[in-house]
């Protein structure tokens, strides 16, 4: 007995790691290093030095490594006291995968050596298997046995094998551009979004000292009521009926009270409980979703925009009130949809829409949301509105449908082919018939060769004929014979935007001569249904500048996909 004692105490007094500067500790000293820095020598991160020890002897002596922990117990903190890697300095990540392994890695190549428990070694070691697996709880463990044996086992217990760290890992870590949240006002990094992910609802922490963490599911302060015993109660909410193909709608209102004969109905429609608000939940801390609704309706519709005065369903639809061009901003939207708990969904920013047509809604996910989110959806949608008494102006709303314009239209149709006679013009019949759709008239209509003096000369008369706006057709090419560009800066178009990334249409342009705005069409507008030009036009007829950044954007979703029937707008082209 004594002879074993005397083996164990040498055994402690062996040694049992490194670290990276070369510096060893026996199994005693590793364990009160431990006990400094983790308050407690636990038996992960005894066996984590271990590991750190033998993947720092298999690495080469003269490169530059970090690591990686597989888990977030314990290991990272062996790696943080016997190297330089850390999680502050990013030389350290952890992958969470809850698997008791390392890697240390070349930082430049990714090859390194990874270092994992090999299960089929406990076996040998009962205490340590026990504790490995949990078969027993922590007040049964032995716990000076369990450190007997981890010294015992020494580096049997471990598997070692190299690998390549793949290519995302190696990637130095960058927060990129910080802005200021709009709701908080904290630095965040920009790529998290239109709000920092804090206000986004990943804060660890309630603002308001009152709020109880067994508090923050609502409904836990709701009271459930069997729907037999429910004669006399209230309905909290809407309660959706679904006749499959046929209906769908409040069967039960807001407020109505539930009578005998509701009561199978309500059955019928799987309601067995139905909730009541009998603990008077306070409106500081929850908003039901009605007023929630309410409230972000009249921040969010702008000029153009109509919605109904009442919640249906906890939903209210926003209606375009004329004809004209959907206008949403889409960052606002985005930041209000990262808020829990709160919705808003819109038809395609840029939309031709008519008047009657529902291009809008928004609701609250839940029955009631936490006063906070709902407070964060209001300062979102409240940004670039000025408040007063019970009006609202708004510069910037979220939501508006821009009036079209009706222009006067004069069209320069090129092409030498057509003036000789070769053949039929085809181009002006097309161009009448769109804009004509968007109430605008025809004024003056030209048809002249591919001549640079000619086109010139034509802008200028179509000008003095009153054209509002000048549509000129074809020779936008690369061909010798396509001087319509050419033309168009004789005549003193300026601010071109050549070129862009719409298929059909890639070869059209945009400019203006003072006032007076200029859409050169490519010829591929003669075949295609649907090209730049019918993205283009509402645009300009509601009086929406287009920049060199607007046509970037429309690259995502302007690729067509030439259906055999175009069904344009009703497809994918443009949104």
């Amino acid at each position: 007995m004594n002879t074993q004692l005397t083996t164990l105490q040498n055994s402690f007094k062996m040694t049992w790691c490194h670290d990276s500067d070369g510096h060893q500790y026996t199994f005693n000293e590793y364990m009160e290093l431990s006990r400094s820095f983790h308050c407690f020598a636990a038996p992960g991160l005894i066996i984590g030095g271990k590991m750190v020890d033998m993947a720092l002897k298999k690495l080469p002596d003269d490169i530059l490594f970090d690591a990686i922990s597989e888990t977030s117990h314990c290991l990272p903190d062996a790696i943080q006291l016997l190297t330089l890697c850390t999680t502050g300095n990013g030389w350290l990540k952890i992958v969470n995968l809850d698997r008791f392994a390392i890697i240390f890695y070349d930082k430049f190549t990714g090859k390194g050596i990874r270092v994992f428990i090999n299960p089929a070694s406990l076996n040998v070691w009962p205490e340590i298997k026990s504790w490995f697996y949990k078969l027993k709880p922590k007040t049964e463990q032995n716990t000076d046995l369990l450190r007997e044996q981890i010294c015992s086992a020494g580096s049997d217990i471990f598997l070692t094998k190299p690998v390549c760290v793949l290519p995302h890992w190696l990637k130095k870590r960058e927060l990129g551009k910080t802005i200021n949240c709009s709701l908080c006002g904290e630095a965040y990094p920009e790529k998290h979004g239109a709000i920092c992910r804090g206000c986004q609802g990943e804060a660890p922490y309630a603002v308001s000292d009152s709020v109880n963490l067994k508090d923050l599911d609502v409904k836990s302060l709701l009271t459930s009521i069997p729907v037999k015993e429910a004669k006399g109660e209230k309905a909290l909410h809407d309660m959706t009926q679904i006749v499959p193909g046929k209906f769908k709608g409040p069967a039960f209102k807001r407020g109505q009270t539930i009578n005998a004969g509701d009561i199978c109905r309500l059955q019928q429609m799987g309601r067995m409980n139905l909730y009541s608000d009998k603990n008077n939940l306070s409106e500081e801390e929850w908003i039901h979703e009605d007023r929630a609704v309410e409230s972000f309706a009249k921040l969010m519709a702008g000029p153009g925009v109509i919605y109904q005065s009442q919640p249906l369903e906890g939903k209210i639809t926003f209606t375009a009130s004329l004809n004209g061009l959907l206008r949403v901003d889409t960052d606002r939207l985005e930041a209000f949809n990262l808020i829990p708990d709160v919705i808003c969904s819109t038809r395609q920013n840029f939309s031709v829409v008519s008047k009657g047509h529902q291009i809008a809604g928004t609701r609250a996910i839940p029955l009631y949301i936490f006063h906070d989110y709902w407070q964060k959806g209001l300062s979102i949608l409240r940004e670039n509105s000025i408040l007063r008494e019970n009006s609202i102006l708004r510069e910037n709303p979220l939501i508006q449908v821009l009036p079209f314009k009706p222009a006067k239209i004069g069209i320069l149709i090129t092409g030498t082919e057509i003036v000789q006679g070769l053949i039929k013009d085809k181009f002006e019949s097309i161009i009448r018939a769109k804009v004509k759709k968007l109430g605008c008239c025809v004024v003056c209509s030209l048809i002249v060769p591919d001549d640079r003096k000619a086109i010139s000369d034509s802008i200028l008369k179509l000008i003095n004929k009153g054209s509002e706006l000048i549509i000129t057709t074809a020779g936008l090419s690369v061909d010798p014979d396509d001087v319509t560009r050419q033309g168009l800066i004789d005549a003193g178009v300026e601010d071109i935007l050549y070129g862009v990334p719409v298929l059909p249409g890639a070869m059209s342009l945009l400019a203006h001569i003072g006032e007076v705005q200029v859409i050169g069409v490519p010829a591929c507008a003669l075949y295609y249904k649907t090209t730049a030009f019918d993205l283009f036009l509402p645009r300009i007829l509601a009086d929406v500048k287009i920049t060199r950044k607007d046509l970037a954007d429309m690259g995502h979703g302007a690729f067509c996909l030439e259906c055999n029937v175009c069904r344009y707008p009703r497809c994918p082209f443009g949104k």
